[in-house]
């Protein structure tokens, strides 16, 4: 048995392109005692992962040049020596880029198709969704009639931190990179307001004009100018989730800024930077919560679908470009 993987070819610096990855052939090995053999249906790009291809420490080890690119995947599995896993079964879990790969079961676990699309467990039901509830609930903790502002607000994370704080009564105002985007904020996702940050000169005043009421929860995905901006207008005891700095995932150089704390200390902010990992412990209350309001309908989802194993690079290089909406997904 052979199939496709995806390995790191080299570590990129600044912007990476199709060179830092390369495709091989290799076998397949039978599945052993408590193993199963599965069959990639659909395939997680993030853009956490870039900073995995830099042998910077950080919060998880980087991938290894010559050795698989790992991430999120749902999968079928094909074949299985694991008790209560049976070939069929749909899985989701961490794994190489790989159109088939035999791991240990216990890396995976098995969903309900039933419930929502399979892809969605990459997406609003998986990390992402998972994401935005901690981030949200448990740093943020938003009041009723407090605003909420959301950078990135188009993405996988986003989408689902403004709803979510709607739901808590909040205005809720997002920022993304094309006007088609905005209105997609406002429209499908029930945004109060959305700035197209790529068309306005000054984002410090077009978020005061959007959040008159300064911003109490300030849910920061990019990094960088913006991040700038939504500091500026934070009000007292304002809470700030950070998650992600893709605006500064290429630099090649540290980019000097504004110096921001004498602002976080007068305004008596709270920041908290996290990864999802921290709140393993909680995970079926997270799922539960958002598997809910799916069910209920009552949060809405987007998905960038790209066809092909073989795109999958392509797929990851375009988050940086902000060509997703919602969740960026290969389907092979």
């Amino acid at each position: 048995m052979s199939a496709k993987q995806i390995v790191l070819a080299a570590r990129p610096k600044g912007m990476p392109d199709e060179s830092a990855f390369r495709t091989e052939i290799v076998e397949v090995k039978a599945p052993e005692q408590g193993e199963v053999r599965i069959k990639g249906l659909y395939y997680s790009v993030d853009p956490y992962m870039r900073g995995r291809m830099s042998d910077a420490k950080s919060y998880a080890a980087p991938y290894e040049v010559g050795k698989p690119i790992v991430g999120g995947i749902v999968a079928e599995v094909l074949e299985s020596k694991a008790e209560g896993i049976k070939a069929g079964d749909l899985v989701t879990g961490r794994v190489p880029w790989a159109t088939e790969v035999t791991v240990p079961a216990s890396e995976l676990s098995k969903i309900d198709a039933n419930l929502a699309p399979p892809s969605h467990y990459l997406g609003i039901l998986g990390m992402p969704g998972l994401t935005a509830y901690f981030g949200l609930m448990d740093i943020g903790k938003p009041k009723a009639g407090e605003t909420v502002l959301v950078s990135g607000a188009a993405g996988a994370v986003g989408v689902v931190v403004g709803q979510l704080a709607k739901q808590q009564g909040c205005r809720v105002v997002g920022i993304a990179g094309s006007d088609e985007k905005v209105d997609l904020l406002k429209h499908e996702f029930g945004f109060d307001e959305a700035i197209n940050y790529k068309t306005t000169p000054d984002m410090t005043a077009a978020i005061a004009v959007a959040c008159p009421d300064g911003v109490d929860v300030y849910y920061d995905n990019v990094g960088g100018e913006i991040t700038d901006a939504a500091i500026m207008n934070l009000n007292f005891h304002a809470r700030i989730a950070l998650c992600g700095q893709i605006a500064q995932y290429n630099v090649t150089e540290v980019p000097m800024g504004p110096r921001l704390f004498p602002r976080l200390l007068t305004r008596k902010v709270l920041l908290k930077g996290f990864i999802v990992s921290d709140y393993l412990d909680r995970v079926q209350e997270g799922f539960a919560a958002l598997a809910k309001g799916v069910k209920e309908g009552k949060l809405k989802y987007r998905e960038t679908v790209v066809e092909g194993f073989d795109n999958l690079p392509k797929a990851f290089l375009s988050l940086f470009s902000g060509e997703n909406k919602g969740k960026m997904i290969v389907k092979a």
